[in-house]
């Protein structure tokens, strides 16, 4: 329970208070700058990071771990101690800041590249006003985005040198440290400086913007992907590509050409220029390197430069020796792979003449049991997945294929990826699928439409990559997105983000409810004489309950424990009279014959259904229940094989019945929420602590 309580803190404090957001960024590790570096001044010491300390373990764990040949003779040192003028940033942050060095992690470093073209973003990252200067005290602090929340990152400036000089990213002048120590406040929230090693420069991309990026295969180019890039550089998206190796011995080789295999280039600009008087598409591309530059047509001092007016080509300054180049769209397929572009959310871009994306957040859980249902390929368990609606009503204006439709970016990313390295975890592998429906408010879908239709659109591929996002274009409609892991059983955590170019209206789950219970009218005369003999006597009430079901053939059980009768009795003893009165027990009888709805669900017959069918279950007795409250049921009542049999559904059920009341009788404005004081928190805790088979559930059913 105290996950679950610090899950919902955290998620009450997000919606109430912006925590998480870019104007109210949550301290990484609960540290905070200002009243460190206060105390810091106060007792006149320099800063000593204790979360991610000068030590072996935070440069690594193989490769840059206490015993590998390539941390031998390591020093951690502050800036002042390897030149006699450190600055943080002189004149501005500059493309030519970012030098990579022995960290394999130029995908991060073209990354970082990128964010000198947009001052806005820049200053968001790497907050003004840090000197070494004024009120230096060893402290320097980054803004990154990590899974849903902006995350304010505190480093000290001890940096790993080597024979006086920095191991990892530095300036090419030497004496300015912004670059080096934002690349190691990304190896704090990652663990280690060595889960930096390999990577796409879209992951760098989105920690840094928050957006949303999508990847393409540049010997499969979409015909209008000049303009899609175009188009993304004016809205102020960050673009990236590569050229792809066969085998480890071609990492950062040099072609003939001057281009690096292996390596990580961003694109700054895309023009069309007129060459003789004929149009051709240009792109400028940077080398994080910034010495190996394209040698071949439209590079520096080649020979089309002529076929420019010279007002064109002063425009586009392509003499710079700065590892930035020029190269023609058509060479540009031909030479690269690989091309990854991050679509900025409304709230990075600053400027007015930007039109913006429209975006929706979600995240999710992969519980095994209950929303680990793997792929369509798995039907037992498929439809226990997770969903996410979007309503989509305005169809996109000029779209950039000449075709009518909605656009919508859609990205599933699983938390944690680098982090997880270090204990040997393998990513997921991980996609989604999206239905198209009618006629359904809030009703989570079932078999009748996610097995027996086909999909209207699904990422192309499942893959064990951090994020899958694809583009797509749809009619105006509703649709349910399910993403999920390829196996079923497969636990993780994920967000999915959905951007579309007009608005869409979007909710993560069904709403909480359930059906009302009988009047006293509604109780037969028969009845009533029944419970005169029975009443406030357990083991009879047992008997009889117990009685009812082995005489059913279709329903294997052994009838119902006493501890489930004692707790019908209890749960529904209201008023403290220590008798159970004529509704509650009619209540009690009419729902078990309507709880029969498990003998549908208990395929084999054994007795138990599988947890994955606990949501369908409970929808046919009557409850609608959001996800997270099923993966709490399915903790609490599910055995070890996630198998639930009729004594625990009919048990959960009760319990279930009884929250709801409760619920209702404090939200008496009925506004869907409720507020406790602390004598009602003390009354709760004793109801919960003398009914010990409900608090797994309670917290989450308290708030529908």
């Amino acid at each position: 329970m105290a996950n679950t309580a610090a899950e919902l803190a955290r998620r009450k404090a997000r919606e109430e208070e912006g925590a998480g957001s870019r104007a109210n960024a949550v301290p990484f590790n609960q540290q905070d700058f200002e009243r460190l570096r206060s105390e810091c001044l106060r007792t006149g010491s320099l800063f000593c990071d204790p979360t991610f300390p000068a030590g072996w373990d935070s440069l690594g764990y193989n490769q840059l771990g206490r015993y590998s040949s390539k941390t031998i003779g390591v020093e951690w040192k502050r800036p002042a101690e390897l030149c006699s003028d450190p600055r943080f940033i002189v004149d501005g942050a500059k493309r030519t800041d970012i030098c990579q060095g022995e960290l394999g992690d130029c995908w991060l470093l073209a990354a970082i590249a990128s964010l000198t073209l947009d001052p806005a973003i820049l200053n968001r990252v790497v907050p003004p006003g840090q000197s070494f200067s004024s009120q230096y005290a060893g402290i320097f602090h980054f803004q990154l985005w990590q899974y849903g929340e902006w995350v304010d990152v505190v480093v000290d400036d001890r940096l790993p040198t080597r024979d006086g000089k920095l191991m990892f990213v530095h300036s090419a002048e030497g004496g300015e440290f912004w670059s080096a120590l934002l690349e190691k406040a990304y190896a704090k929230v990652n663990s280690s400086y060595e889960v930096l090693i390999g990577g796409s420069s879209i992951e760098g991309f989105e920690d840094f913007t928050g957006g949303i990026s999508e990847s393409y295969d540049l010997k499969e180019a979409p015909p209008f992907l000049f303009n899609i890039m175009r188009k993304a550089l004016k809205l102020g998206s960050l673009l990236g590509c590569s050229i792809d190796i066969s085998s480890s011995y071609e990492t950062e080789a040099v072609t003939h050409q001057k281009l690096v295999k292996g390596h990580a280039y961003s694109i700054t600009a895309a023009r069309q220029v007129h060459h003789f008087g004929s149009p051709v598409e240009l792109l400028r591309i940077r080398n994080p390197w910034g010495q190996v530059e394209w040698t071949g047509a439209w590079s520096d001092n080649s020979r089309e430069w002529d076929g420019l007016e010279p007002e064109e080509k002063k425009r586009l300054d392509h003499a710079a020796d700065d590892g930035e180049f020029w190269m023609s769209y058509t060479d540009f397929l031909r030479q690269f792979s690989r091309l990854d572009i991050c679509n900025l959310t409304p709230d990075t871009l600053s400027s007015e003449e930007f039109s913006r994306w429209n975006y929706g957040e979600f995240e999710g859980v992969w519980r095994v049991g209950s929303t680990a249902g793997g792929c369509r390929n798995y039907p037992a368990t498929f439809c226990s997945n997770l969903q996410f609606f979007i309503r989509l009503e305005d169809v996109d204006d000029e779209p950039h294929d000449g075709k009518d439709g909605c656009t919508v970016l859609i990205g599933l990313m699983q938390k944690d990826a680098r982090r997880e390295r270090r204990f040997g975890r393998d990513l997921n592998t991980i996609g989604f699928a999206i239905y198209q429906y009618k006629g359904r408010s809030k009703v989570h879908l079932g078999p009748d439409v996610l097995l027996r239709r086909a999909a209207a659109a699904r990422s192309q591929n499942f893959i064990n990559l951090r994020e899958v996002c694809e583009r797509f274009k749809l009619p105006p409609g509703e649709y349910a997105i399910i993403p999920s892991t390829f196996q079923p059983h497969r636990k993780g955590s994920f967000i999915l983000r959905v951007f579309t170019e007009k608005q869409a209206h979007t909710r993560s789950h069904v709403s909480i409810s359930f059906q009302p219970d009988v009047g006293r009218d509604h109780v037969d005369p028969h009845f009533k004489r029944l419970f005169a003999q029975i009443s406030g006597n357990v083991r009879r009430v047992l008997f009889l309950l117990s009685l009812n079901l082995p005489i059913r053939s279709d329903v294997k059980s052994d009838g119902f424990s006493l501890q489930t009768c004692r707790s019908i009795i209890s749960l529904l003893d209201l008023d403290g009279s220590g008798k159970l009165g004529l509704l509650e027990f009619h209540h009690v009888w009419t729902k078990i014959q309507k709880y029969l709805v498990f003998k549908s669900h208990d395929s084999d017959g054994s007795g138990s259904m599988s947890s994955h069918e606990m949501r369908a279950a409970l929808a046919e007795a009557g409850f609608q229940l959001n996800s997270a409250v099923i993966q709490e049921i399915v903790g609490r009542y599910a055995d070890s094989s996630f198998a639930i049999d009729f004594d625990c559904f009919v048990g959960c059920l009760i319990r279930l019945e009884l929250l709801f009341k409760m619920f209702r009788t404090l939200d008496k404005k009925n506004q869907g929420k409720i507020q406790l004081d602390l004598q009602q928190v003390n009354w709760s805790d004793w109801f919960w602590a003398s009914n010990p088979s409900i608090q797994t559930c309670s917290g989450l059913l308290l708030v529908p």
